[in-house]
């Protein structure tokens, strides 16, 4: 079962956020000796990015059809570029993890995909369907692309069983959502027994749970997980990469998702893809990723 956290909770987050560490916490593990600067690892990803793979490669790479597809997408906020004539290709219940340093464009790959950024020019396509200019709500409730933020972005005050139900609220009927919400608890036990709890009790891990499950109450096909480790000690990053390995796996959700633990990141994902200054620089299958060189060096901790 993935449902594995004991309740050591809240405090155990927070006794080993504050102890200290010389270990990376960005790009990867090692001593802090490996520690080199953003600059200094967009400059070395640049030098490795040529012969990017076109999107032919990247179709060619993805195997089987391609389910989520981006081309040619030139994306951003206001009317600052931040995606240059990006390509994209994940078949239908594989998994892609996008790396890179701070800056590179990951997260707005993400936002591009769910509705969060102006699109200049190029298309996103679902199935074949475009999606491109298709606004969150009902790339949610149409397209069934889901979006699981980064931030701690439960309802503290609300209980657990409401915060799932929120997840719902695009739902024909209230009914509807609580119908999926207790789906969930079958699934996760550790939900059940702490629905009528606040969701503020919850530990790191749990809460992570909790973002994760509401996601699932409207059954995407699509799961957009941003930075799915950020916050975590060890015990509970395995316990959400096991939850997302059976959400693939098991249930055939095609998952796209932002990882600075790169090595956890292309361990998990079928595909993995490198980004420097809003371009593709690499990709390759995760295996070939956690063992290119160049990639170890900038993004493995040696």
């Amino acid at each position: 079962m993935v449902d594995k956290e004991t309740p050591q909770d809240a405090s155990n987050d927070k006794a080993s956020a504050n102890e200290p560490s010389d270990k990376i916490s960005g790009y990867g593990s090692g001593g802090v000796e490996t520690v080199i600067s953003v600059e200094a690892v967009t400059r070395e990803v640049a030098k490795m990015s040529e012969g990017v793979p076109d999107a032919a490669t990247l179709k060619k790479l993805a195997g089987d059809e391609t389910f989520v597809s981006i081309e040619n997408l030139k994306a951003g906020y206001g009317q600052m570029e931040i995606l240059h004539d990006f390509n994209l290709s994940v078949a239908k219940g594989k998994s892609l993890c996008l790396i890179g340093p701070n800056g590179a464009g990951k997260s707005t790959v993400l936002h591009s995909i769910f509705g969060f950024t102006n699109i200049f020019s190029g298309k996103i396509s679902i199935n074949g369907e475009d999606v491109t200019h298709q606004k969150p709500n009902d790339k949610l409730k149409n397209a069934g692309i889901a979006y699981i933020l980064q931030d701690n972005s439960v309802f503290p005050d609300m209980s657990v069983e409401e915060n799932l139900w929120m997840g719902g609220f695009l739902k024909d009927k209230t009914d509807e959502a609580k119908e999926a919400a207790e789906k969930v608890f079958q699934k996760y036990d550790r939900l059940a027994k702490r629905r009528s709890q606040p969701a503020r009790v919850l530990s790191g891990g749990e809460r992570r749970l909790l973002e994760i499950s509401r996601a699932l109450v409207m059954n995407p096909e699509v799961l957009l997980v941003d930075e799915p480790s950020i916050g975590l000690e060890p015990r509970f990053i395995d316990m959400v990469f096991e939850i997302l390995d059976d959400l693939q796996n098991a249930e055939g959700k095609t998952i796209i998702m932002v990882e600075q633990n790169a090595k956890k990141g292309l361990e998990f994902a079928d595909i993995g893809y490198v980004l420097v200054s809003g371009e593709l620089a690499k990709a390759g299958a995760g295996d070939e990723l956690l063992a290119d060189p160049d990639v170890g060096r900038l993004f493995l901790g040696g």
